[in-house]
């Protein structure tokens, strides 16, 4: 009889635990279910507005694309490619354009970390100096810029005032072929600071200050904590910020659009910005959409490059 009790309450349990899975297993497949649910908006939105135009994209690349007529337009495969590949012009904005990255990531990131380490110690108005370092950033381009213009204007620009005022001489700027772009770049740097200023601030919040105290209390002085402490902590966020200010940098156009107009003499064509005179002042579609082809592709080997140099210096708490 005991037996028979011990074998029926084995297999009470035994079905009790399975029910209980099959529920587990039904709730967690319907919450899946619900997540597609809620991603599907959003999914669609991608579909339609980026990944659907991207292919398209590729896809005129590979024809003479007629811009007003696309039934008159003309396969050429890969003849797009070639002939920017082979045009100076093409190489001359792509030269613009690492000139532009080279004067905007590096000095952005080492005055974003200096202005953020500074803004983590506590003194008298400085959420009055977060607001004024951040703001800029959340400002439109083409406002600000327009201003700017009149900064860099040479007659009676501020910067030439402040020259003239320290008996140095004054410079063209955005009318000179030498110093349009070091403009551009000043002006860039002005407004896209901020952002990586709140980054950098954010990856220092989160290194855990025992470690600093731990570093102090061996005798490290204010160097040796930054060098052997925050910065190796601080690696990931400073790798971060390479990647997207290298991918705006290399995206940038509005600036160019508004202060210079790619000139003078081509000093500040981007190849962002000989897309756009490919694509809406030329016509010539096809080679535009080669190009910024091209354009994703570099941007993507960058990408690939940058995490590649930077996964075995890259270090997590």
């Amino acid at each position: 009889m005991r037996t028979e009790q011990g074998t029926s309450t084995s297999i009470t349990n035994n079905s009790t635990s399975h029910s209980r899975r099959r529920g587990v297993m039904f709730a967690t497949e319907r919450r899946r279910r619900s997540a597609y649910l809620y991603l599907t908006p959003a999914a669609l939105v991608f579909l339609v507005f980026t990944l659907g135009p991207a292919f398209f994209v590729l896809y005129i690349s590979l024809f003479n694309w007629n811009f007003l007529n696309s039934a008159q337009s003309t396969f050429v495969g890969l003849q797009n490619y070639t002939n920017l590949l082979t045009s100076s012009s093409f190489w001359h904005s792509l030269a613009i354009s690492l000139y532009f990255v080279i004067g905007t990531v590096p000095v952005g990131l080492f005055l974003a970390l200096i202005i953020a380490m500074a803004l983590m110690n506590q003194f008298a108005g400085r959420g009055f100096v977060r607001l004024a370092v951040f703001s800029p950033y959340v400002t439109p381009v083409v406002a600000t810029s327009i201003v700017w213009i009149w900064i860099f204007n040479p007659q009676f620009g501020l910067l030439n005032g402040l020259l003239h005022m320290a008996h140095l001489p004054e410079l063209g700027w955005l009318e000179s072929q030498r110093w349009a772009m070091p403009g551009v770049i000043l002006y860039t740097l002005w407004h896209s600071l901020g952002f990586d200023v709140i980054i950098f601030m954010a990856g220092l919040s989160a290194i855990s200050a025992d470690l600093r105290e731990a570093a102090r209390i061996d005798g490290a002085n204010r160097w040796q904590e930054f060098w052997s402490v925050t910065w190796p902590l601080l690696t990931p966020t400073t790798l971060f910020v390479l990647i997207i200010t290298t991918i705006g940098s290399l995206q940038a156009f509005t600036q160019f659009f508004t202060m210079t107009s790619g000139g003078p003499l081509s000093a500040t064509t981007t190849t962002s910005y000989l897309l756009y005179e490919l694509a809406f002042l030329f016509y010539r579609t096809g080679p535009a959409a080669a190009l910024a082809v091209l354009l994703f592709i570099i941007i993507a080997g960058l990408t690939a490059l940058q995490m590649l140099l930077a996964q075995r210096r890259t270090y997590y708490q």
